[in-house]
């Protein structure tokens, strides 16, 4: 590195920078006294999780607050000129009736912008309501004011630990820091709550030296100076796709990750914008640095979770074990039943899966017992079987073939209704749960209601995942290919919805010719039982989205791969929107380090 020295020039600081370039940036860094900002922070309650696909607002709250002082309050239901759905109606307690005289979007949405003019917009997860905002002042050909934007969510992930909250939900937040507001997905309240949850972070970080608006907005961990030491580790790597592995002196794996551009993002684990404390610690222990260079991005994707599940490093979160699954298993014998097993054999029996947690797959093990009474019992017995009635038949809730209640055509008449519901039609559990809610939240049984609400979820995601998985994973191979950015074109072999082969055609070459050698040199793999035989869940769901992305060209498919027009896919959109309202950015991998800022004695 070679460097110039420069006579000082008149007009200059000592570092170079123009007199009145230096006087503007220092009067800058004072920024601007976060006792001196008026903020309005904001929630909304919405029939849906994206305002694009059709979504509405049904409430507007919002605080406006300076100092500490509470100024001024905003509240307003919404008339969505559409019918609320059920789950949402349980979710937050606005009904159809209650918003059937509010002002529509039209006339709510200027007042609000009118109370929030000249202030700092705060939201908990604020790209969600402040798309909804936007999204409507869009519509209505209104500019959006310069608002600047402040999220709680965003800003807790950089101060909270799991000592502080479990997650960085609004409910826990609200909690860790005392709030005298229960947040209750209704928009003021919620707001409240918002109120005391900024004003707990701002205490904490007053105490590391965040006094200003600027600073609040750019906090982060520091970088250690053992941290930039090992920018080296870095140089060695592409400026290509796919995997790096960072390693111990001994050698082992402590972390995978994947990239575009293997240099460029490995340096970032050595500067300030890599602020997740973890990765911190991880960079600390890390000796060398990997890099594995892949074809495309969806094999450096797929490499990823290969790794990630043989190595299990210890500084990874997701992944690690994909072994971990729990599916719900139709059996096969003369009186059929649900049961929960931990893998797919080759009996021919139907199952439903996989799921990540036992949880998930016991709430949508109540589901399916909730609509067909099937015997839950794990008894063995002939076609003809003769013993005392359980409770659950004493209640109603099964069939009682063990007592000869029911014969064998009726019991596998219900056996056939279910089957349908898990491979092809869920109407009819959707029907019946949606209608259990209904009833229960016209009694006020909010509670109850919400457990079916997460029961039929739990069903909706896996029936959907099941066949969507199932549907690729019966096709003996599919290729496909997408043009990049660059105009060259990926190609992906999929084999029995695992990886089989990936590549770029070179400039120059026949398409065709290529194709034939890249499926020829493929990886040969065999077709097994069940949903995801061969391959990860994750890792065939991630070719899923690809296949589904815009600009697939599909090459050859080999075998049939359709899923049913009636699944339960197209009842994913409203569970999916629910799940998002309620689960507010959880995850803790972006905690900061806080350090205390040391002020100098005055």
């Amino acid at each position: 590195m070679s460097s110039t020295l420069h006579a000082e020039q008149p007009g200059t600081s000592s570092r170079g920078t123009p007199d009145r370039w230096e006087s503007q940036r220092s009067f800058d860094e004072l920024g601007r006294p976060l006792r001196d900002i008026t903020f309005t922070v904001v929630d909304l309650e919405t029939t849906g999780g994206s305002a694009e696909g059709g979504s509405m607002i049904t409430e507007i709250g919002a605080v406006k607050v300076r100092g500490g002082e509470v100024l001024g309050e905003f509240q307003t239901l919404v008339d969505p000129r559409q019918p609320i759905p059920p789950f949402i109606a349980v979710l937050t307690g606005i009904s159809n009736a209650m918003v059937a005289d509010a002002p529509p979007v039209e006339s709510a949405l200027p007042a609000f912008l009118e109370f929030a003019a000249g202030t700092v917009l705060v939201a908990h997860n604020a790209p969600f309501d402040i798309g909804f905002l936007k999204y409507f002042c869009e519509q209505q050909g209104r500019p959006w004011p310069t608002f600047e934007v402040l999220d709680t969510a965003r800003l807790a992930r950089r101060v909270i630990t799991k000592d502080d909250a479990p997650n960085c939900k609004l409910s826990s937040l609200a909690r860790a820091f005392g709030s005298t507001t229960t947040p209750n997905h209704r928009a003021l309240s919620d707001a409240r709550a918002t109120v005391d949850v900024l004003h707990g972070l701002m205490e904490r970080l007053g105490g590391l030296g965040v006094h200003t608006l600027e600073e609040l907005q750019t906090f982060s961990g520091r970088v250690s100076t053992a941290q930039r030491r090992k920018r080296h580790l870095a140089e060695g790597l592409p400026h290509a796709p796919g995997v790096y592995l960072f390693r111990d002196h001994e050698r082992r794996v402590l972390y995978v990750g994947t990239s575009k551009d293997l240099r460029t993002r490995v340096r970032t684990y050595f500067t300030a914008s890599e602020t997740r404390s973890r990765m911190g610690e991880m960079v600390g222990i890390a000796d060398s640095v990997t890099g594995i260079e892949c074809a495309t991005p969806l094999e450096a994707e797929v490499r990823e979770l290969r790794l990630i599940a043989e190595h299990k490093p210890r500084y990874n979160r997701r992944s690690r074990f994909p072994e971990k699954t729990t599916f719900i298993k139709l059996t096969r014998e003369p009186w059929p039943r649900l049961s929960l097993v931990k893998r797919v054999l080759d009996d021919d029996a139907d199952y439903l899966g996989p799921f990540s947690s036992r949880k998930v797959a016991e709430k949508c093990l109540a589901a399916l017992h909730d609509t067909f009474p099937l015997r839950q019992c794990s008894d063995r017995f002939g076609k003809t079987p003769s013993r005392t009635p359980c409770v659950l038949a004493e209640l109603g809730r099964c069939l009682a073939p063990c007592d000869g209640t029911v014969d064998h055509d009726t019991y596998a008449a219900v056996v056939r209704q279910l089957r349908d519901s898990l491979l092809h039609r869920p109407d009819r559990v959707v029907e019946q749960i949606n209608a259990r809610m209904e009833a229960l939240a016209a009694d006020e049984r909010f509670e109850e209601a919400g457990v079916h609400r997460d029961r039929l979820a739990a069903f909706i995601r896996a029936a959907s995942r099941t066949q969507r998985l199932s549907a690729l994973t019966r096709c003996p191979e599919v290729v496909a290919a997408r043009r990049g950015d660059d105009g060259r074109w990926a190609v992906h072999v999929v084999r029995h919805g695992r990886l089989a082969a990936a590549g770029v055609i070179p400039p120059g070459t026949d398409a065709h010719t290529y194709v034939a050698s890249l499926r020829a040199s493929a990886e040969t793999v065999a077709g097994g039982p069940g949903p995801v035989p061969v391959a990860t869940a994750e890792e065939t769901e991630k070719i899923l989205r690809w296949l589904e992305s815009p600009g697939i060209r599909l090459v050859d498919v080999e075998g049939e791969w359709v899923c049913p027009v009636d699944g339960a896919t197209r009842h994913l959109a409203l569970h999916d929107a629910v799940a998002r309202s309620r689960t507010e950015l959880v995850p803790f991998d972006d905690r900061r380090d806080l350090t205390p800022v040391h002020q100098p004695a005055r």
